[in-house]
């Protein structure tokens, strides 16, 4: 059995001792979902700052309803503001927060490892799913 690199090396036993580590189970989960980091990923190329129209544009496939109820969670955890404006028609606009933004650099970390090893991965799914 290959052993672990120390580099990078979650050590759940770490993890475990932490002072909450329901709470960094909880968010690593939360980021880790469906849409967060496609959102997010997106706010930060719209130059931080977004409609709800150009994010679902931005984000192709997802509903309006996982754009919206994504979009509140990410609000409740500081991850990004509502600015309503008191217009006709009413404009909403969602802008990336600080903490938002310090989560851009781990993300993309994680877009570029996807990137530079999907193939892999597809051809592992391939030989696994041929048994």
């Amino acid at each position: 059995m290959k052993t672990p690199s120390k580099v990078g090396h979650l050590d759940p036993a770490a993890v475990c001792r932490s002072s909450d580590p329901m709470a960094v189970r909880e968010l690593l989960t939360k980021i880790g979902d469906k849409w967060t980091i496609f959102l997010v990923l997106s706010l930060d190329l719209l130059g931080g700052r977004a409609r709800f129209s150009e994010l679902e544009r931005a984000v192709p496939g997802i509903s309006q309803r996982m754009l919206s109820s994504t979009l509140k969670n990410l609000e409740r955890d500081g991850l990004v503001v509502r600015e309503l404006f008191l217009e006709v028609p009413p404009r909403v606009e969602y802008e990336i927060t600080d903490l938002g933004r310090s989560l851009l650099a781990p993300t993309q970390g994680l877009v570029d490892w996807a990137k530079a090893n999907w193939e892999q991965v597809r051809k592992a799914q391939s030989k696994y799913d041929a048994r």
